[in-house]
């Protein structure tokens, strides 16, 4: 499983339009700082700063292969956290898309392309969204087990979870509340009315609330080709 994963982070780093950036995304995903990067591969934390920022050349395969291979150690010395979010991956029924993108999305564009409203006030939108998951409510609680949870967070916990079918918006981030794995970013498509212990509970994770009106196909259309 590690070594798919080092292909996976390879690979979009290598097809990237902006390799520093999605670089910054994997490091970011293992909350890992540019120092600690630094520090492992024994180079000033400006030689990490500057491949991210694109003030320095692309890296070649070797230095990509080198800071891959420091995330993963880092990483694997805290116990793997993150590594082990990702040993289980098959598409759940629940799910209608899932994407990663090769670059962290601001929150608020990913908010505006999605013609969304954040409804906790309290707070912000400053988190980076490197993917999204598109799920079904009926379908999540009729048939998402404990042991299935983690097929909604596709590569990285730091993405958006879009609910279709909302009614109240409980159930959801009932569920959030209580996994110690949480999203970047909570969206309600269409709901009909927000519960305000719905609100309570994403103010109280520090979770973007948002909504929108979006038809599902088209919401699904327009993420799919973020």
């Amino acid at each position: 499983m590690i070594e798919r994963l080092k292909e996976k982070m390879a690979g979009e780093i290598a097809l990237s339009e902006d390799p520093g950036k999605t670089m910054r995304k994997w490091r970011e995903t293992f909350h890992i700082s540019q120092q600690e990067i630094a520090k492992h591969l024994k180079v000033s934390p400006s030689v990490v700063s500057d491949y991210e920022s694109g003030r320095r050349k692309s890296p070649g395969v070797g230095t990509v292969r080198k800071i891959i291979e420091a995330i993963i150690e880092l990483d694997r010395d805290s116990g793997s956290p993150v590594a082990k979010q990702f040993e289980t991956s098959d598409k759940h029924e629940a799910v209608m898309s899932i994407r990663e993108f090769h670059a962290g999305v601001p929150s608020s564009v990913f908010v505006k392309e999605i013609a969304g409203r954040n409804i906790t006030k309290d707070v912000s939108l400053i988190r980076a969204i490197h993917g999204f998951t598109v799920i079904d409510s009926l379908r999540a609680i009729t048939s998402l087990g404990s042991a299935d949870y983690l097929k909604i967070y596709g590569w990285s916990s730091e993405r958006a979870l879009l609910f279709t079918g909302v009614k109240y918006g409980r159930s959801p981030m009932i569920a959030i509340r209580a996994h110690p794995l949480k999203p970047a970013m909570v969206v309600y498509v269409q709901p009909e009315q927000v519960d305000e212990l719905a609100i309570r509970l994403a103010t109280l994770e520090g979770i973007p609330l948002v909504t929108t009106q979006m038809p599902v196909k088209e919401l699904i259309e327009k993420l799919e080709g973020m």
